[in-house]
């Protein structure tokens, strides 16, 4: 007598989607770039005196209405953090899944040091600052500056962390852009003595990988 054995086909895993939960932190850090970017640029477009070349977005925190700027670096910190703990449950048991979450909750920690500590005026903004750009800081200015430069940091060592993660998924794309996108970050802020401009595409750029990535994640 014969027997005939009937084996299931084999499938590859599919990771499953992240959970509702995971999902509605993860939009925090989706939201949060194109939040504080739009902000920045109607800002920028419409405060009298400031010059995309001359003047960097932070400086917006300055003046009658630099409360507005304040209130977007409070809301873009929170929102960071809050994706940065969607990071963590959407990478659990992960490569990176440790400190992925860790430097992305260190770069929302930092726009809240930028709330309190606001940037020196200079390039002419606001009314009746000096047209040259400050040569001396304030401490004010000096502790925004490093909170700026170390969540930047912090951010561009995530993406490196996430590269691993993606790479072990085989997401070839998004291992390369990620590593790209942190060299090109800290390329901006290395040009950044020579024009300001050069920093604000740089910060630009981190915020809209971070919000690509949190988008990519919901998927995972």
């Amino acid at each position: 007598m014969t027997h005939t054995t009937i084996e299931a086909p084999i499938t590859a895993a599919v990771p499953a989607p992240a959970a509702p939960k995971t999902r509605t932190l993860l939009a925090g850090g989706l939201v949060a770039g194109p939040l504080f970017l739009g902000t920045g640029i109607v800002q920028g477009l419409t405060r009298s005196g400031f010059d995309f070349t001359r003047n960097a977005i932070s400086q917006l925190s300055l003046g009658s209405l630099g409360w507005i700027q304040v209130t977007s670096f409070l809301l873009t910190g929170v929102l960071v953090l809050a994706g940065s703990v969607g990071v963590r449950r959407a990478l659990r048991d992960e490569p990176g899944g440790v400190w992925a979450p860790r430097l992305i909750g260190a770069f929302g920690a930092s726009f809240l040091l930028a709330a309190a500590f606001t940037a020196d005026p200079g390039g002419g903004f606001p009314a009746g600052a000096p047209d040259a750009r400050a040569t001396a800081l304030s401490w004010h200015g000096v502790l925004h500056m490093l909170s700026g430069m170390l969540g930047y940091l912090a951010l561009c060592t995530a993406f490196f962390v996430l590269a691993r993660y993606f790479a072990s998924h085989q997401q070839r794309g998004w291992a390369i852009g990620s590593r790209l996108m942190a060299l090109g970050v800290l390329a901006g802020f290395a040009g950044s003595s020579a024009t300001v401009v050069a920093f604000t595409v740089a910060a630009g750029l981190g915020l809209l990988w971070l919000a690509a990535i949190s988008a990519r994640l919901t998927k995972a």
